[in-house]
């Protein structure tokens, strides 16, 4: 199979493959279905490092494979975005352990960046073994990073065209180490001698870019298989504009490629939403000046200041009544994406079960 007809498949296309040679799935998951004559839409989930250690976020992703959720991704962090999230383990040790525990589920970062604490040989090699491990399930998705993580491990994160730059130049050195050819790499940014990757993954991993703004998308569509972002960046016609124009750039069917969608959810009453808002108050306006900041702790305090509790939560569907979040998964899939459910609650299994009870078997394309 050749790349583009893998990253064709799109974000419902479900490996079957186990890991050869590891434990098998503790249980088989039983897939949602839907009302007579419509196919359910796949639907994935957020694995936040920030917010829990390795052990919780395996056991999360085992019940979303068992509820009848199609992908996870996992936050790829060395630190929390605020200071009182408290955790930041290494992501790639969850995927492994998740591509180990799950049968069914697609999972990958959202997202890695490959410029500065993670050289792009290193994240080639990386994913190259966990599609290895798990054909056809897994994904790497890549972005621009920020401070917080890149700045505050290596002391360096310039600015935005250059990161812009090298994020390009990254794509391009682990797609050519994919090949299992031995690359020697010259690059602006980065070098290879004589490297080559002995063990690569059939079929090949596919890359998802974030984007959240114009550049980022035409990026993203140009030199990904796919793009990560936000719901208010998918409908927005100035960023998705781009994409489309990048895809086509590139010879890609923009419709065709997989368009990954977190969105925030609450399932209980306020008390649980303030929870929530409290760990994940930068997220009002995440990728503005907060996106230069190395310290989780200086994050907290600016988001503190910024924004109350119900200016954070105000937009996140919430509550109980399953038509909202029904309602707010629907719009995305309707304007062709994959929703990523993401919760800031403490009780995640609560909001795993009730979306496998009461929603994803009413999401549909």
């Amino acid at each position: 199979m050749s790349r583009r007809e893998f990253s064709r498949l799109g974000a419902a296309a479900l490996g079957a493959a186990g890991m050869s040679g590891l434990s098998p799935s503790r249980e088989t998951a039983t897939p949602a279905q839907g009302p007579a004559g419509r196919q359910v839409a796949p639907v994935g989930f957020v694995l936040g490092h920030e917010q829990f250690r390795t052990p919780e976020l395996v056991a999360f992703a085992e019940r979303a494979d068992r509820s009848g959720f199609s992908h996870v991704w996992a936050s790829d962090h060395a630190h929390p975005w605020q200071d009182n999230e408290g955790h930041a383990m290494f992501p790639w040790i969850t995927l492994a352990l998740v591509g180990d525990r799950t049968s069914h589920l697609r999972y990958g970062t959202g997202v890695t960046c490959p410029l500065y604490r993670h050289h792009p040989s290193q994240v080639a090699q990386a994913f190259a073994s966990l599609g290895i491990l798990t054909p056809g399930r897994v994904f790497l998705g890549l972005g621009t990073g920020e401070a917080l993580n890149e700045q505050a491990t290596t002391g360096r994160f310039d600015r935005y065209p250059e990161r812009h730059n090298r994020l390009v130049e990254a794509i391009q050195l682990i797609r050519r180490l994919w090949t299992g050819e031995r690359v020697t790499f010259k690059g602006d940014y980065y070098r290879t001698d004589q490297y080559k990757l002995y063990d690569v993954p059939d079929p090949p991993v596919p890359i998802y870019v974030a984007a959240s703004g114009p550049r980022s998308a035409y990026l993203a569509g140009r030199y990904g298989d796919g793009w990560i972002t936000q719901t208010k960046d998918l409908t927005n016609p100035r960023i998705h504009d781009q994409f489309v124009k990048g895809a086509r750039a590139a010879g890609k069917d923009p419709d065709a490629m997989p368009k990954l969608v977190e969105t925030w959810v609450v399932v209980g009453d306020r008390a649980q939403a303030e929870q929530a808002a409290q760990k994940w108050r930068f997220t009002v306006h995440g990728f503005g000046d907060l996106l230069y900041q190395p310290n989780p702790v200086t994050i907290q305090r600016i988001a503190e200041k910024r924004w109350t509790l119900p200016q954070v939560y105000q937009s996140w569907p919430r509550g109980t009544d399953p038509e909202t979040h029904i309602k707010a998964l629907q719009r995305i899939v309707d304007a062709g994406g994959t929703p990523f459910v993401h919760s800031g609650q403490n009780d995640q299994q609560r909001v795993i079960d009730f979306y496998a009870r009461e929603v994803l078997p009413h999401v549909h394309h």
